[in-house]
């Protein structure tokens, strides 16, 4: 059996862990499984990914970025047809073939011709024309379409003849919650992890923490970085400085493994401006016992009950993270249940366990559909271990 798995990325950021952990749970449910990973770019994803795939493949794919898109619409479309005869001959040799995010063009457009081996893993909510740029893509490639959530699968729409699901993304936690230790004595520790830009919402954070009366100002770690863009981070840099919060927060790069971020932290942020399609983030959080505070958009929702396992806010509106942070500062006795509630919503949603007992029962079903006496394809066993 063969399964290709083809990625956009090469960092370890939220999207690059969910693709590892979905190669790692293919692993897991079919373990003579030839599975080749296809990346575009080498990186910091690859170590991650050894210990789980059979080959490693480093190509060209056609990628649609938003910043890339004056250079896509003209030169770029000179590396198109190659493009798309590489995927084209992937998809023909494969049992299956795991397309991870909506944005790799090449594989959206050579999956119209063997929609029955492909797969597309939603993972975005794009907005205005690439939205609809994107919603045309699923469309026209035919293939099956795994949404992480259901504000993604509704944000897509489709058409109810192709078929798609809700599996949300699963992830490895800590074997158990840390303890929680902010009783009021002492600063908060705040905790925001993400890509700098302009969804994720650091600068509302920034403006937030600015309303609260110095007394009551955490210590707050902003990690991550600005891929390929120093203006944005140093705009940043900036407004911290002219908020006159230098003493209250650190600017930190981004880290392979944020498992010390969380256990530093009390809260967790998500503070996002535009619809997060699920919010990985706020998964871990809960995961580690740390209640997160998020936007009340996208998928987050989803994520976070609301008064139960962490706190929704109106997104882009500094004044309203400004007053829920006063809350959870001021009175931490309200929350002291939250951390065990977070928990346990992670282990029945977002587990790795669930995540993989979903998938393993849609690719299971695939291959047995796309198995033809006529490509010598054996009837495809259902696979070890877990299954839906």
């Amino acid at each position: 059996m063969i399964i290709t798995c083809v990625h956009q990325g090469f960092e370890l950021y939220g999207s690059d862990r969910s693709f590892v952990e979905t190669v790692s749970a293919l692993r897991a449910s079919f373990p003579d499984a030839m599975i080749e990973v296809v990346l575009a770019r080498r990186g910091p994803i690859v170590p991650a990914l050894e210990p789980f795939a059979s080959r490693i493949t480093i190509e060209p794919l056609w990628i649609l970025r938003r910043k890339d898109l004056p250079r896509l619409a003209t030169f770029g479309l000179l590396r198109l047809p190659a493009a798309l005869l590489r995927a084209h001959a992937r998809l023909r040799r494969s049992d299956l073939v795991y397309v991870n995010t909506s944005v790799v063009v090449d594989y959206m457009l050579a999956s119209r011709f063997s929609s029955k081996r492909a797969i597309i893993h939603v993972h975005e909510i794009a907005t205005g024309a690439t939205r609809a740029l994107l919603r045309a893509l699923v469309r026209f490639s035919g293939a099956r379409v795994i949404f992480n959530s259901r504000a993604t699968r509704d944000a897509f729409a489709l058409p109810a003849s192709q078929e798609s699901r809700v599996i949300y993304n699963g992830l490895k936690g800590p074997a158990a919650i840390e303890p929680k230790t902010f009783d009021g004595s002492r600063p908060l520790h705040l905790l925001m992890i993400g890509r700098f830009s302009r969804i994720k919402g650091q600068e509302v954070l920034v403006k937030a923490l600015a309303l609260l009366p110095e007394h009551l100002r955490p210590d707050v770690k902003i990690v991550g970085g600005a891929f390929e863009d120093d203006e944005r981070e140093q705009r940043l840099v900036d407004l911290v400085a002219e908020s006159g919060l230098a003493e209250h927060v650190a600017l930190l790069p981004f880290v392979d493994d944020p498992a010390p971020l969380y256990r530093w932290a009390d809260i967790v942020t998500v503070p996002s401006r535009l619809p997060e399609s699920l919010g990985r983030v706020a998964i871990e959080a809960m995961a580690y016992g740390r209640p997160p505070v998020v936007s009340d958009i996208g998928g987050l929702p989803e994520v976070v009950e609301d008064g139960r396992t962490g706190w929704l806010v109106r997104p882009d509106q500094p004044a309203d993270l400004a007053q829920a942070l006063r809350a959870i500062i001021e009175n931490p006795a309200a929350w002291t249940e939250m951390p065990a509630a977070g928990r346990e919503r992670y282990e029945n949603l977002f587990s790795e366990s669930a995540f993989q007992a979903a998938l393993t029962s849609m690719i299971s079903e695939i291959l047995e559909t796309a198995a033809s006496p006529s490509r010598g394809v054996a009837p495809v066993p259902l696979p070890r271990g877990n299954t839906a």
